[in-house]
């Protein structure tokens, strides 16, 4: 296992720098078996040393590309595949290990795209108003400037990619992984869009 201070959703990549002996001495077991490992997000404490608080669920994480970068060092691209659910934390010794189950992805059906659509464009029309002053949110605005069609894919990938263009932050992307169904998950992205474009009108306001 790997706990990170961010959240993995299924569909993304995640570059990833080894340089504490712990993962160095999981890499070897990792490789043995089949190149999959689990990342969990930090809820509180740090990535380095241990003693952390980890969240219970996660996603399996695949090696594409490995690089050595010297003695103990390595760097790692990673893609995110499915969802996990950690059972029992076991003990650190040497690394981060736990018993997981695979979280099973219902078939729901299609989903409604339409409000999640809408709150995306008024997001990105603030962002770019107010990036005239602010870099942070020129850039945001640019991030959003392409056009997306979610509807026409399977719902369980297309919605792991709809939060991972929006600028989320970890706890709200901690709620999509966890969701049940892509119908949950669009539930929590739409909230999360509604808690972005208050906070960014109150911002644009100030």
């Amino acid at each position: 296992m790997f706990p990170l201070g961010a959240v993995l959703l299924p569909g993304e990549q995640l570059p990833l720098r080894i340089f504490e002996p712990r993962y160095a001495a999981m890499l070897p077991v990792v490789e043995k078996n089949g190149g999959e490992f689990g990342v969990v997000l930090i809820e509180r404490g740090s990535e380095v040393g241990g003693g952390d608080v980890r969240s219970m669920v996660g996603t399996v994480a695949r090696i594409d590309r490995l690089t050595d970068a010297g003695p103990g060092r390595y760097s790692l691209l990673c893609s995110g595949t499915s969802r996990i659910r950690v059972t029992e934390w076991l003990p650190d010794d040497p690394y981060p290990r736990a018993l997981v189950e695979d979280l099973p992805e219902p078939d729901t059906g299609p989903v409604e795209w339409s409000d999640v659509l809408e709150k995306r464009a008024q997001l990105q029309l603030l962002c770019g108003q107010g990036g005239r002053k602010d870099p942070q949110l020129r850039w945001i605005a640019s991030q959003l400037a392409a056009p997306v069609d979610y509807g026409d894919g399977d719902p369980v990938t297309e919605t792991f990619r709809a939060a991972s263009d929006l600028p989320l932050g970890p706890a709200d992307r901690q709620s999509v992984l966890e969701s049940p169904d892509p119908g949950s998950r669009i539930d929590v992205i739409d909230a999360a869009l509604d808690d972005l474009i208050a906070a960014l009108r109150f911002r644009l306001r100030g």
